[in-house]
């Protein structure tokens, strides 16, 4: 393959890493292919299956040695999946009453809620997150 193939390769990798949501892979396959163009674009990088064979390399070697670092520098690794929502605290959008329905805001979303004990709670009231049912939280007065 031509330098310059490896090169547009790669900047098409860089260019895909920053349109979709892939968590820093195919950024280091970008750069890979940018590195075996400029080591091609030198003559340093030998025959066409040796480009391969760089590309490979420099470019999984990327992945496990600098992924695990930018991903912590980004914080890209502190996500909370919903079901992790136990001892959040919430806003009462409407009144509910013991044992009833509501709806609470966690987050900045709104949510269905149920109330987690014989209290009721009123609008505007602070709540915590007891445990999370599909999509509905149990909550009870902070």
């Amino acid at each position: 393959m031509q330098w310059w193939m490896w090169i547009l390769a790669g900047l098409g990798l860089l260019v895909a890493e920053t349109l979709t949501p892939g968590g820093f892979f195919a950024f280091f396959f970008g750069l890979g292919a940018i590195l075996v163009g400029a080591l091609a674009f030198l003559g340093l990088a030998g025959p066409d299956w040796m480009h391969w064979l760089l590309f490979s390399v420099l470019s999984v070697l990327g992945l496990l040695v600098f992924r695990r670092p930018l991903m912590r520098r980004f914080g890209l690794s502190k996500g909370k999946p919903v079901d992790r929502m136990e001892g959040e605290v919430g806003t009462v959008l409407q009144d509910v009453g013991p044992g009833g329905f509501g709806k609470v805001e966690v987050r900045g979303s709104s949510w269905s809620a149920r109330t987690a004990g014989s209290v009721a709670l009123v609008k505007g009231q602070r709540a915590r997150v007891e445990r999370v049912e599909g999509l509905t939280l149990w909550i009870r007065p902070e």
